[in-house]
């Protein structure tokens, strides 16, 4: 009997985190459609013509929360191995939400290109067995007024 508040719970927690996560790539999606026009490159400088154009850094950052369903398949693969597929939406979903943020600082500071964009990742978060609380993904270029 103590066990069907728990089965409840879990059903909950999972679907929730279910709806959050679509939820979120739909918004990543429609955010992507209309800051397409910005674009970014991941050389190291501008083409000649360009040069004589002023540069501003732009950033983008984001931090997001490992849920405890994740945890879970990911500790079930690492008993079999392959792919975490679960980490992988995850990774995905905190990159193109750090690139959309760095196109709308751009856009905000009037920049049409960014260069020489980079990312960098890590883990702020540990929990028990040093797993991974969330992840953090800061998106930098220069961009082109």
């Amino acid at each position: 009997m103590e066990l069907v508040p728990l089965l409840v719970l879990t059903i909950i927690g999972y679907l929730s985190g279910s709806i959050i996560e679509r939820r979120h790539f739909r918004s990543i999606r429609e955010r992507e459609s209309q800051l397409i026009g910005i674009l970014t490159f991941s050389a190291k400088l501008p083409p000649a013509e360009d040069f004589d154009k002023q540069s501003v850094l732009v950033t983008g950052n984001v931090v997001i929360s490992v849920d405890y369903f994740k945890h879970i398949s990911a500790a079930l693969r690492n008993l079999i191995g392959g792919r975490v597929v679960a980490y992988e939406t995850l990774m995905d979903r905190a990159r193109r939400e750090a690139i959309l943020r760095m196109k709308t600082d751009a856009k905000e500071k009037g920049a049409s290109q960014i260069f020489n964009v980079k990312l960098e990742t890590s883990s702020i978060s540990k929990g028990g067995a040093n797993q991974i609380g969330s992840v953090e993904v800061f998106a930098y270029g220069t961009g082109l007024i």
